[in-house]
C-alpha cells in the first residue's frame, strides 16, 4: 500500500491525512484523520532575514508581534510601521509563509543587534549560567518583583482551575492533538486570550502579540502553558513583564533558575486540586484574592 499524499481542507490549523490503521491484526479501511498544520513561515525585518519558525498557520501577525517583543528585537508594537505577509514569492508553496516587517525609521536596529538578540535559540555550548546571565543582563531589564504588577496575587483555586479553562478553548487540539496551547488569564482565572500552536513558544507568542495590540497590562496577567515550562517560556515571559507563570507539566532546572533569578512566580504540575511552586511563593494564596 503506497503512502496517500496529505489533503489541506481548510485555513484553520487543520489538514486532513488518510491512514489506515491495524487492529487486532486485522488492516483497516483508508480513512481520512485530521491533523495539525506545520508550515515555515519566514520573518523578514527591513529586508533581513531574520528567522525561521515552523508554526501552525494563522495569527501570523500576532505571532510575529509577539516574537519580536519577546526576543527583545523591539521595545513595543508603535516600533513597528507595517506588517504583511509577502505576494512576491518564488514557489506556491511558500505563498503566506513569508512576513515583511518594516520598522518606524526611528528605530534603530541593526543586523548585528538583531542576530544577537537570538541568542538563545541559536549559539551552540552556551551554558546554563552564561543563558541566564544574558537574559539578566540585557539594558533596561528589571526584575518582575520590581515591575508595578508583582502586588499581583492569585488563589491557588484559580490556578487549579486553569487548565480546565485552556484545554476548553484548543479547538484545534480537541481534532487533532497535535498542538500546544498557552493563554493569558487575569488574577480571578478569566481568560484574556487562547492560541494555539506546534511549537509551545509560538503559542506563547501568539498571546503576547494579541496581548500587545490591545494594549493588556501584562504585570496583572497570568501566562498558563498546556505542556513543559522551559528556559525560552521563562525568557519570553521576563520581556514581557509576566510575573506567573504556570503550567500543565514541568518545569526545566535552567526554567527555575531564571524564574527565582528574575523574581517570576513559575508553578507546575497544575492539575485537579493540586500544584507545585518552583519560585516566586508570595504571590500564590491559599483563598480569594479580591
Amino acid at each position: 500500500m503506497s503512502d496517500p499524499d496529505p489533503r489541506e481542507i481548510d485555513d484553520d490549523g487543520f489538514a486532513a491525512v488518510e491512514r489506515s490503521a491495524w487492529i487486532d491484526g486485522v488492516a483497516t479501511e483508508l480513512e481520512l484523520d485530521m491533523l495539525a498544520r506545520e508550515e515555515p513561515l519566514e520573518i523578514r525585518v527591513n529586508q533581513v532575514a531574520l528567522a525561521v519558525v515552523m508554526r501552525t498557520p494563522g495569527d501570523d501577525e500576532e505571532l510575529v508581534r509577539g516574537f519580536l517583543l519577546s526576543e527583545r528585537i523591539i521595545a513595543g508594537i508603535d516600533d513597528i510601521a507595517s506588517m504583511r505577509h509577502c505576494d512576491n514569492v518564488e514557489t506556491p508553496e511558500a505563498e503566506d509563509n513569508v512576513m515583511l516587517v518594516r520598522l518606524d525609521p526611528g528605530v534603530d536596529v541593526d543586523l548585528a543587534a538583531l542576530r544577537r538578540n537570538m541568542y538563545a535559540s541559536s549559539s551552540c555550548g552556551v551554558c546554563g549560567k552564561a543563558s541566564i546571565e544574558a537574559a539578566m543582563a540585557l539594558p533596561d531589564q528589571p526584575q518582575v518583583c520590581d515591575a508595578p504588577g508583582s502586588s499581583l496575587r492569585v488563589s491557588v483555586e484559580t490556578l487549579t482551575s486553569l487548565p480546565g479553562r485552556l484545554r476548553a478553548q484548543q479547538l484545534v487540539f480537541e481534532r487533532t492533538g497535535g498542538l500546544h496551547g498557552a493563554g493569558l488569564f487575569d488574577a480571578d482565572g478569566q481568560a484574556l486570550v487562547v492560541r494555539e500552536d506546534v511549537g509551545r513558544h509560538n503559542a506563547v507568542d501568539k498571546v503576547f502579540g494579541w496581548a500587545a495590540r490591545e494594549r493588556v497590562e501584562l504585570s496583572r496577567c497570568v501566562l498558563m502553558v498546556s505542556g513543559r515550562v522551559s528556559f525560552e517560556i521563562v525568557q519570553k515571559a521576563l520581556a514581557l513583564g509576566i510575573p506567573i507563570v504556570a503550567a500543565v507539566s514541568a518545569p526545566t532546572s535552567l526554567a527555575v533558575e531564571l524564574a527565582r533569578e528574575a523574581g517570576i512566580s513559575l508553578v507546575a504540575f497544575v492539575r485537579d486540586r493540586r500544584l507545585c511552586v518552583y519560585a516566586g511563593g508570595q504571590r500564590i494564596v491559599a483563598g480569594p484574592t479580591s
